[in-house]
């Protein structure tokens, strides 16, 4: 189980400063300010933002008051924008533009992952949870003709429905994460200097995260696969009380089928942690990969300003982007899995992925986690577990474009204002 942004960047270290001041190996050192007044020992300022300075990889804040020094891969800095009459002014505005651009993109990946792509979450679960389902939809045509007939007879609604209750679990895993580790000694990052017990606890602190979440997580499923045909008009907070009535077994009609959350726990903890886990792994990989070509870049002087200031965040952008994809990608059976467990006595009845109108029951019998896998395999075949995989397809290539047109829109506002 996880909220639809992976993690942002806290993976392994990825928490906005603690990732500049525990670096790859201490090779690339933390951005801070200094200043020399009789306040300096009081008086901070915030870690460099991306966007906010023209800074690069290995490169300090320069002291107050102290003249900055080239370097051979150094990229523009103000002063390259104050050449010429009202040169100042003209660079505050460049770096007023790089500031409002590079939170723009920001938004926009942000708006592309939890809005635009929710139909595609819509129908990925639906098509997961269906072991009726004789089209597997594993290619993005068949599923985009699917959402065509999904719109044309239930509305737009029926593809953006439970969007608040992700919101809402993301909210709640972010909460109990934050509650959990103020009250306990379990760290939220890993330091650089990090031993096995250190990385256990971490991991211990997201699963307990995980554990917390999980009733409302299922409530949330339920509002993303259950046909509008039949769907009362839920409030937002619908899936928080839901979630409280699968805790104490009150409020919500269940079947005799319905597993125990106990039974539950295994699975989704399996889930979140490896998604988790892989997710951190690519970005650092990614990202890494990133800088040092851009290092390599500014050593042969070969970059020129626009992209300077492009390689201050984007390659975070493309690091979190490669991450979500290869994580979701490699565990979609085990996802498949788990959103049948969590479905099965719950008396949701989902839209027929065959047909693109009527409605069917779930009405599935699975033991646990391993009957469910054994009788996908022997029911469905091995693509049973990949139901619904052209909507990742979909989704991701949506996200790719999304950064794509951000990049080249911030690309030409830049050249227009340098």
């Amino acid at each position: 189980m996880h909220p639809r942004r992976p993690d942002g960047f806290d993976g392994l270290g990825y928490r906005g400063g603690a990732r500049d001041e525990q670096g790859f190996g201490g090779a690339f050192p933390a951005r801070s300010f200094s200043t020399g007044s009789d306040l300096g020992h009081w008086v901070t300022t915030p870690p460099d933002i991306p966007g906010s300075r023209n800074l690069h990889w290995g490169e300090k804040s320069p002291p107050y008051g102290v003249p900055t020094t080239s370097t051979p891969y150094e990229g523009p800095t103000e002063e390259a924008f104050s050449s010429g009459g009202g040169g100042g002014v003209q660079g505050q505005s460049s770096e007023q533009l790089n500031r409002f651009a590079g939170f723009g993109i920001g938004l926009a990946s942000l708006f592309t992952e939890n809005v635009l792509a929710h139909p595609c979450i819509v129908l990925r679960r639906q098509c997961q949870v269906n072991y009726h389902a004789q089209h597997y939809h594993l290619t993005p045509f068949t599923v985009i003709n699917i959402m065509y007939s999904f719109n044309k007879t239930q509305g737009p609604r029926a593809l953006w429905k439970g969007m608040g209750s992700t919101f809402i679990v993301q909210g709640v895993t972010l909460g109990a994460e934050g509650i959990i580790s103020e009250f306990t000694p379990l760290p939220r990052e890993v330091l650089h200097k990090w031993n096995p017990k250190q990385i256990g606890e971490h991991l211990l602190l997201k699963s307990l995260t995980y554990v917390v979440a999980m009733p409302f997580y299922s409530a949330s499923l339920i509002e993303t696969v259950q046909s509008e045909i039949i769907r009362d008009n839920t409030g937002i907070l619908e899936c928080v009380k839901e979630g409280i009535g699968r805790v104490i077994g009150m409020g919500v009609p269940h079947s005799k089928r319905l597993l125990p959350l106990l039974s539950l726990i295994f699975p989704t903890v399996l889930h979140g942690v490896l998604h988790y886990i892989i997710s951190s792994v690519i970005q650092k990989f990614v990202l890494l990969i990133l800088k040092r070509k851009t290092y390599n870049s500014h050593l042969a002087e070969s970059t020129s300003p626009v992209q300077s200031m492009l390689d201050a965040y984007f390659p975070e952008l493309i690091a979190n982007f490669a991450a979500s994809l290869c994580s979701d990608v490699i565990l979609y059976p085990l996802e498949t899995v788990l959103h049948r467990l969590h479905i099965q006595g719950t008396r949701t009845i989902i839209d027929n992925t065959d047909l693109g109108y009527e409605v069917l029951p779930i009405n599935t019998q699975y033991e646990g986690m391993r009957d469910c896998i054994n009788t996908i395999r022997q029911e469905e075949g091995v693509f049973g577990f990949y139901k619904g995989f052209g909507a990742v397809i979909i989704q991701y290539t949506l996200h790719a474009a999304v950064l794509q047109i951000t990049k080249i829109i911030y690309s030409t506002l830049l050249q227009n204002n340098i």
